[in-house]
Formats: structure tokens, sequence, C-alpha cells
């Protein structure tokens, strides 16, 4: 199997849905595509450049959330491979196979459209830079290292320890738009959220807070922010074109 692309898909309540597109459109420096689905339920998060890996989607029932789109060649043979790992099917059609993971976490396989060039972070007034550019998934203890693997083994991109105990990230290669990166947690549930890297993490937190963020927590590496109804992301010291952190 091999992985062509990758897309971060944000789930948004209807009753919320088009606030949070305006919320999530201005982080990311980008416009939004015309609608698109049966019942015009998705978008895309159209950058200045390259090609979209934000997308957007209106759903019918519960509190949203975050899922990975896995963009592949074969759709049958990448189907098969996941199952064989421990994936669980939800729902299968011939351009769209919803599954979850060994743990829990949702994600999708999608035909690849040709998406290839990564898009450019933004330069922002005062110089600071930024993209939203990983998504974190975030495991109970008890089943990391089995997701980790399972992660690892379906992508074919090994996962490499992080800086600190509790973090590890998969190797994506260069041309990947998106970051994975795996964080051992101490809830029962599994979830995900996404991160955003700058290189002026403050002034970047004073910008979304002039959107309606708020700041919950301070650490060393990064800020969890939450979005205008509560939806929890992170603005992190990485440098915004390679992913690294900036110590």
């Amino acid at each position: 199997m091999t992985i062509r692309w990758l897309s971060a898909f944000l789930d948004f309540p209807a009753d919320s849905f088009s606030n949070e597109v305006t919320f999530w459109r201005a982080i990311a420096g980008s416009t939004v595509s015309p609608a698109r689905g049966p019942d015009r339920q998705f978008a895309s998060l159209e950058p200045f450049n390259g090609d979209p890996h934000l997308r957007v989607q209106r759903v019918k029932d519960g509190p949203g959330g975050v899922h990975l789109d896995l963009h592949v060649d074969d759709m049958k043979p990448a189907t098969a491979h996941a199952k064989s790992l421990g994936a669980h099917i939800v729902s299968a059609a011939s351009d769209l196979v919803v599954l979850t993971s060994p743990a829990g976490f949702g994600f999708c396989l999608v035909p690849w459209n040709g998406e290839h060039e990564r898009s450019r972070p933004i330069r922002w007034p005062g110089d600071t830079i930024s993209i939203i550019d990983q998504l974190c998934i975030d495991i109970p203890a008890k089943l990391y290292d089995a997701e980790c693997d399972f992660w690892a083994t379906l992508t074919g991109w090994p996962w490499r320890q992080g800086v600190m105990p509790e973090f590890r990230n998969l190797r994506r290669p260069k041309e990947m738009p998106l970051r994975v990166l795996l964080q051992r947690i101490g809830s029962s549930t599994i979830s995900g959220h996404l991160d955003l890297a700058s290189t002026h993490p403050d002034e970047e937190v004073a910008r979304h807070e002039g959107w309606g963020a708020k700041v919950e927590q301070h650490h060393r590496f990064w800020t969890v922010m939450s979005d205008p109804i509560g939806r929890r992301y992170c603005i992190t010291h990485r440098n915004p074109r390679s992913g690294d952190l900036t110590h």
C-alpha cells in the first residue's frame, strides 16, 4: 500500500459549521472551496499555493472531531491491508472506506487525485510564519505501543522517538503535507487534534485570541488552545518548513 497524500478532516456539528469554518479558514490563511458531496457537507480549505491538505465536513450527529484521510492508488488492497492489521471497517464504497484503528481512531481511505504539491507556510504581519501541518493522535497509555506499531505498519513509515518520552512521530516522506504525531495520554479515550507550527508562538497566540480562541495551558514547546466552540488544538514552537522543534 502506497500513500500518495494525507488530509486532515475537521468534522463540525451542523449548528456551528459556518462559524467553525470561518475561524479555521482564518488561522490557516486559506480560502474555502465550493461545497461538495450529496448534502454539500464537504469543503476544502484552499491554500494560496499548493494542494489542499485541510478539509471540513458538516456532521449530523455528535460533537464532531478530527480524522485522517489516506489518499491511495488502489482502494481494495489498501482496505485489505488495513483490515489485516486490525482496523475495523465502518462503511465501504468504491470511493470511500471509513475505518477505525485498533484503538478506535477514525480514518478514511480515499482515491488519490494527483495531489502532490505541499503548500508553503503563511507569512503574517510582523514576520511570524506559520502553518497547520500536524495531526496528533492522543492515545491511552495501555494502547500506546500497539497503536504506534499499527500506524507505522499501515503507512510504511517507521516511528521515531520524540524529544519527550510521551511523543513519537511517523517519518513521513518529504512530499507529505502532514506530520502524524502519536502522543501517550492518561485518558482512557483515544482522540485527535491539529497542531500549528509557528516561528513566534506568542504572536500567534495573540492573533488567535483576536479571532475568538482561548488559551488553556502553556507548556515549554506548545500552547494548548481552544477554538470558539471549545475544540482543542495546539500552537507549537516548530520550524514551519521542516516541522522540527525549535529549541
